[in-house]
C-alpha cells in the first residue's frame, strides 16, 4: 500500500453515464448540465457517447450537444465510443479524449456490444490506432470488473489479463469498471495488485458504482492502492441499461467531500458541485440518490 496521493482527478460522467440511464433529456438541458458542471473546477468531464441510437436512444443527439455547448479550455472532454464508426465520429467532432469499453463478462459483452471480450479486444486494438494516427488519446475501460449480474464472479485473472492485452494494443490508460456495483476494498486491492505487477507503468482509473452501499469504501481502498484518477457522477446520476440492478455511480459531490476530508486537492469547488447537482435533480425531475445533495456539507448547519 502506498501513501494516499496528494491530489485527484476526478472525471464529472453525469452528462454520458448519468443521463443515459434516464428517460430521454432534452438536448438543451444536457448541454446546461455540461456547461454549468464546466463551473465547479472538474478538470475532465466525459461528454457524449457516439452509439447507434437504437442501442441507447438517450445517447441519439451526441452530435448536436457536443456542437452546442461552451468548450471551457480548463476542462478535458471525452466521449465514449463502441465501435470504430463510433471512433470516427468523435475524431470527427474534434475529441481529443476518447474510451473503448471491454466486458470482462462474456455474458454482459454480449448484450452490450454484441461480441465476445476477445473480438472487442481485437476491434479495440483497430480503434487505438486510429485514435493515435490522429493525435487522440485512448483509455480502455474494462466493464464489470468486479462481477457480473448475469455471470456472478467474474475471475480476477480474467479482469487483469484483458486489461494487460489492452496495454499491448497501446491503450493509453486504463479504467477499472464497477458496472454493477459488486465491488468491495479487498476485491479492489486484489484487482489493482494483480494488475500493477503486470503493468506497473500504466495510468489507472476507477469507475464505482455505489449500488451496494459501497462506493466510498472502494473509492478509499483505491486511493490507498495509490490511484488518482475516479468518475463520478453528479448527483448520483447513472446506471446500466445491460445491467439490472446497477443503480447510481458514486456521487461527484460526495468523492469530492470526502477526499477533502482526507486534505487532498481536487481543484473542485463543492458548494458549486452542490448547486449544480440540483440543477440535475430539476432536469431529471426526480430525487437523486446523492446524501451529501440532502445533507449538505458539514459547514451547512440547521437553523
Amino acid at each position: 500500500m502506498s501513501d494516499l496521493p496528494t491530489r485527484v482527478v476526478l472525471r464529472e460522467v453525469g452528462p454520458r453515464d448519468g443521463l443515459q440511464n434516464e428517460p430521454p433529456v432534452p438536448t438543451a438541458d444536457k448541454i446546461r448540465l455540461i456547461d454549468e458542471l464546466a463551473t465547479t473546477g472538474i478538470s475532465e468531464i466525459e461528454a457524449v457517447s457516439y452509439v447507434h441510437p437504437r442501442a441507447i436512444p438517450q445517447m441519439a443527439d451526441a452530435a448536436e450537444v457536443w456542437a452546442g455547448h461552451r468548450r471551457d479550455p480548463a476542462v478535458r472532454y471525452s466521449a465514449l465510443v463502441p465501435n470504430l464508426v463510433g471512433a470516427r465520429r468523435a475524431i470527427e467532432a474534434g475529441f481529443t479524449d476518447i474510451e473503448a469499453v471491454v466486458s470482462a463478462s462474456r455474458t454482459h459483452n454480449q448484450r452490450n456490444l454484441n461480441r465476445d471480450p476477445e473480438e472487442s479486444l481485437e476491434a479495440i486494438t483497430e480503434l487505438i490506432e486510429l485514435a493515435h494516427d490522429h493525435g487522440v488519446a485512448c483509455q480502455v475501460i474494462v466493464a464489470t470488473a468486479f462481477g457480473c449480474p448475469y455471470e456472478g464472479e467474474v475471475p480476477e485473472e480474467r479482469v487483469s489479463g484483458l486489461a494487460t492485452r489492452a496495454v499491448a494494443a497501446g491503450a493509453d490508460s486504463i479504467c477499472f469498471g464497477d458496472t454493477t456495483g459488486m465491488g468491495s476494498p479487498p476485491r479492489v486491492r486484489r484487482l489493482l495488485g494483480r494488475f500493477k505487477e503486470a503493468s506497473p507503468d500504466t495510468q489507472v482509473a476507477l469507475h464505482l458504482h455505489d449500488t451496494r452501499g459501497t462506493g466510498m469504501a472502494n473509492l478509499v481502498a483505491g486511493l490507498e492502492m495509490g490511484v488518482d484518477r475516479f468518475d463520478a457522477s453528479v448527483g448520483g446520476l447513472g446506471g446500466c441499461p445491460y445491467a439490472p440492478g446497477a443503480s447510481g455511480n458514486i456521487a461527484t459531490e460526495e468523492a469530492v467531500y470526502l477526499l477533502h476530508e482526507f486534505g487532498i486537492e481536487t481543484g473542485v469547488d463543492l458548494d458549486r458541485m452542490l448547486e449544480v447537482a440540483e440543477t440535475a435533480q430539476r432536469i431529471v425531475g426526480r430525487e437523486l440518490t446523492s446524501r451529501l445533495l440532502k445533507a449538505g456539507p458539514r459547514t451547512r448547519l440547521a437553523v
